[in-house]
């Protein structure tokens, strides 16, 4: 697939990243710790699986699921402990399991920068693979002393699950309506974000006002999150992204840019379009993220999505003032201008 320019640029990209790892010190040593401890789950397996986890979780990932439970707990004026720790732990091996699926049903075979585990074993080796992510995950979920901490975690996978089955009920659906797309993303990206921000807060003994203010903050973070990721896939640029991308359209994922493309940009051409997303020809493919660009229909994802941002952080006035609730608005404000770099 062609690759595009994000407008940002270089320049702002780095910007952004600087950004980002400003408002990420606050937490840098707890932080570092959960990184430690990601890569140290593999000695927790079988030693004839031990080398299959350790290429799973070994990664330069974002860590923004594990970094919103961290500075969640701050912002409520929870100092960080061993609790903490430990979700910011469960959350992103959580999040590292569903990449492992992820990518089986697209058939990707690079994930940042690396070969995915299905291009290094196949598929087989793979499901299993994220399936004992999963279930180790949730057995040091249930040593929570609070019960409902677990409960909540278990809750946020079954939402992942039920949003990824949907998604696949739904590929090469040209009747998805928008509500649909949202319903799914909501479920399985959003429902991590939503629940390291909430129950960060828990872990600090929050408000029943702090800890809805964070489970929405975070909630709307992960659906403009996954909207990003959804032009990124359409528009980005591969080197620079670590990945694969074009695997939406091809594996007949309708998202948010393309429903505005079929239902809100064809300009007349709506049967052509609907034509281009079934053919899975690698010209056609081309054309519709070209089509998506030059239409208006990735702006309009781009000003939904950072609608969105701006809801998410203007719901941060509901806490404490302090440092960490200061760093998450630096992250909604990174994720801003990250979306934004894809409009025209």
């Amino acid at each position: 697939m062609k690759n595009f320019t994000n407008s940002v640029g270089i320049l702002g990209q780095r910007r952004i990243g600087r950004d980002i790892k400003a408002a990420l010190s606050l937490i840098a040593e707890p932080l570092k710790a959960v990184e430690t401890e990601i890569n140290a789950q593999a000695a927790q397996f079988d030693p004839a699986v031990r080398d299959y986890i350790a290429y799973a979780v070994a990664s330069n990932g974002k860590r923004l699921r594990p970094a919103l439970a961290l500075l969640s707990g701050q912002a409520a004026g929870g100092t960080i402990t061993d609790d903490h720790c430990k979700l910011a732990l469960v959350i992103e091996l959580i999040h590292l399991a569903t990449l492992v699926h992820d990518d089986i049903m697209d058939g990707a075979e690079i994930r940042r920068g690396q070969p995915t585990p299905n291009a290094k074993w196949g598929n087989a080796t793979s499901v299993l693979l994220g399936d004992a992510l999963f279930a180790h995950a949730l057995k040091l979920a249930t040593s929570f002393e609070d019960s409902s901490i677990s409960r909540d975690i278990a809750a946020a996978v079954s939402d992942v699950c039920t949003g990824e089955i949907i998604q696949t009920q739904r590929r090469f659906d040209l009747k998805l309506a928008e509500a649909d797309y949202f319903r799914v993303i909501e479920m399985k990206t959003a429902a991590l974000f939503a629940v390291a921000s909430k129950l960060g807060a828990k872990l600090s003994g929050a408000t029943d006002t702090e800890m809805q203010a964070l489970d929405t903050f975070g909630r709307r973070l992960g659906i403009a999150y996954q909207i990003y990721d959804d032009c990124l896939d359409l528009a980005g640029n591969e080197e620079r992204a670590g990945k694969t991308l074009g695997s939406d359209i091809r594996k007949g994922k309708l998202t948010l840019p393309i429903l505005r493309l079929l239902n809100e940009h064809s300009n007349g051409h709506h049967a052509e379009v609907s034509r281009m997303l079934l053919s899975g020809a690698e010209a056609d493919i081309e054309s519709l993220a070209m089509l998506s660009r030059d239409s208006g229909a990735l702006d309009d994802a781009v000003r939904i999505a950072q609608e969105m941002i701006e809801e998410a952080i203007t719901g941060l006035d509901l806490l404490q003032q302090n440092a960490a609730s200061a760093a998450l608005r630096t992250v909604g404000e990174c994720v801003h201008d990250l979306v934004g770099g894809f409009a025209r």
